[in-house]
């Protein structure tokens, strides 16, 4: 979504990498084109007008004009300035002292309000809590029918004692669906609300009608991203008819500008908490403003990279898997559809990707990325045997035309494959033997070294023959460094490898 804007800003900073000093017209120049850009971007006027002015006067205070590197001290601040006008910090979840917690969800039709109670309610049973969601969007079609299935799959309660469709009273249910949760022992109601094409005096009555009936704990506003300057609008009709606790984005994986997120905050002052990234009810997160404007700077991730792969892989799996990698030999093709499953299990790899820092001028390249590779390997390796998978060596011609018409390729397919799993194999051994790098842990000798030495001369003199030279391996104090571990390094004297205590050793 933020793409025309991080593309804008970060050719605004790399014309100020190459000054070695920034003068007051440079800095003009910078804060015209960040004006531009935000412009562009579809955020609102006011909040352009603030954002600028606060980066103009401090790029020209101290911090820039004394800095080592003026250009990356205007990047961090309008980094920071980007962080602010987010929210500052992560805005977490009140939950109640005594159960139930309960949340509820307003805004307008078509804003995702069903769709994102699931991904909601998906999110905080994976946090160990038990969700109940409530049917209270008792006028559009099949919105009940809608709600029930989208907590099946997220695998949660739903209470939904009204068939909708126009029967049934919202706010009956809403106060009821209480009751209910404390019988049934549910510690989070999450309730769904009716919603409009438009904002009218019924749609805010009905909405402070269920407001006032549960009490909740938070009220969370949906907004659809994609839909620009509207957003700000409505976020504040909402604000003075119905009052809300914090916003929540959808569509953030839309192709619109992006303006909504970066103005509904500074209009209503209140923080963005979730964000909703796709389709899926796994695609939804807390809101992080850092992260965000990292990614809009074109600075990666790297956080919410590595969360949601300690989401995706198991501890004692990826210990297992790591003893393998570090054999070399023991490493699979089973283990390495394995790890791939893994991987795609993370999400698209185009999403990966452009979570490291500096991908952002390479999003050409990874518009080309297709997880469906991914797919075609994957369906070679299980038309393949458990022999084959364990000693890829046996696969022959026949084999391989075998294994090509069970996955659908062409045997070239395959046999660039087995290609670049021996080549991996060989590169994994060889990071573990130090890559053959002289004096690494398992390195080679050097050439110096490996040719052979004449015999050395013995002195006619008995007292010096019989001294032996240190490291000769004929002294008291001389240890031999064991071969293929330490190369030529030496040992300290009285030092016995064999009694470490290494891993892997029983």
């Amino acid at each position: 979504m933020f793409e025309t804007l991080s593309d804008r800003l970060t050719s605004v900073f790399s014309s100020l990498r190459s000054k070695g000093r920034l003068s007051d017209a440079d800095i003009d120049a910078t804060c015209r084109e960040i004006r531009i850009a935000l412009l562009e971007a579809d955020v609102a006027l006011p909040v352009v007008k603030d954002f600028v002015a606060r980066v103009k006067e401090r790029a020209r205070g101290a911090e820039v004009s004394q800095a080592l590197n003026p250009a990356q001290q205007v990047v961090k601040i309008v980094n920071d300035e980007l962080i602010e006008i987010l929210g500052g910090e992560t805005r977490r979840l009140r939950y109640a002292k005594t159960p139930p917690t309960v949340i509820m969800l307003a805004g307008l039709q078509g804003s995702g309000k069903t769709t994102l109670a699931g991904k909601l309610a998906k999110w905080l049973r994976d946090q160990g809590h038990a969700p109940l969601l409530v049917a209270c969007d008792l006028q559009r079609p099949n919105a009940v029918q809608q709600l029930s299935v989208v907590a099946d799959r997220a695998e949660v309660a739903v209470y939904a004692p009204e068939p909708g469709n126009g029967v049934g009273d919202p706010v009956a249910v809403a106060r009821q669906s209480i009751d209910h949760a404390r019988r049934q022992q549910y510690d989070v109601v999450i309730v769904d609300t009716a919603g409009r094409l438009g904002i009218d005096q019924e749609l805010m009555r009905q909405a402070a009608d269920i407001r006032d009936a549960i009490s909740p704990d938070e009220v969370l506003f949906v907004v659809d991203a994609m839909i620009g300057q509207d957003a700000v609008t409505t976020a504040q009709a909402f604000m003075d008819g119905v009052g809300f606790d914090g916003v929540v984005l959808t569509k953030l994986d839309g192709d619109a500008r992006g303006g909504a997120a970066l103005s509904v905050r500074h209009v209503t002052g209140r923080p963005i908490m979730f964000a909703s990234t796709g389709e899926k009810l796994a695609d939804f997160d807390a809101f992080h403003p850092d992260r965000m404007a990292g990614r809009i700077l074109d600075m990666g991730d790297i956080l919410t990279l590595i969360e949601q792969a300690q989401k995706t892989f198991d501890e004692q799996e990826a210990a297992k898997m790591a003893g393998k990698l570090v054999s070399g030999d023991g490493f699979t093709l089973d283990d390495f559809l394995e790890q791939m499953m893994m991987v795609r299990r993370m999400g698209p790899i185009k999403n990966l990707l452009g979570m490291m820092p500096g991908m952002g001028q390479m999003r050409d390249q990874l518009n080309q990325v297709d997880d469906r590779d991914l797919d075609r390997i994957a369906a070679i390796i299980r038309s393949m045997t458990p022999g084959e998978r364990q000693d890829p060596k046996i696969i022959n011609g026949s084999r391989r035309a075998r294994i090509a018409g069970g996955s659908g390729v062409t045997v070239t397919e395959v046999s660039s494959l087995v290609v670049r799993f021996f080549e991996a194999q060989k590169m994994m051994k060889r990071m573990t033997q130090g890559m053959g790098i002289p004096g690494m842990p398992g390195g080679r000798k050097s050439q110096k070294a490996q040719k052979p030495k004449k015999g050395r001369r013995v002195s006619g003199d008995p007292r010096k023959a019989g001294q032996a030279k240190p490291g000769s391996g004929t002294g008291p104090e001389a240890v031999q460094p064991p071969k293929g571990m330490l190369g030529n390094l030496q040992l300290p004297p009285g030092f016995d490898p064999s009694k470490l205590n290494l891993p892997g050793q029983n």
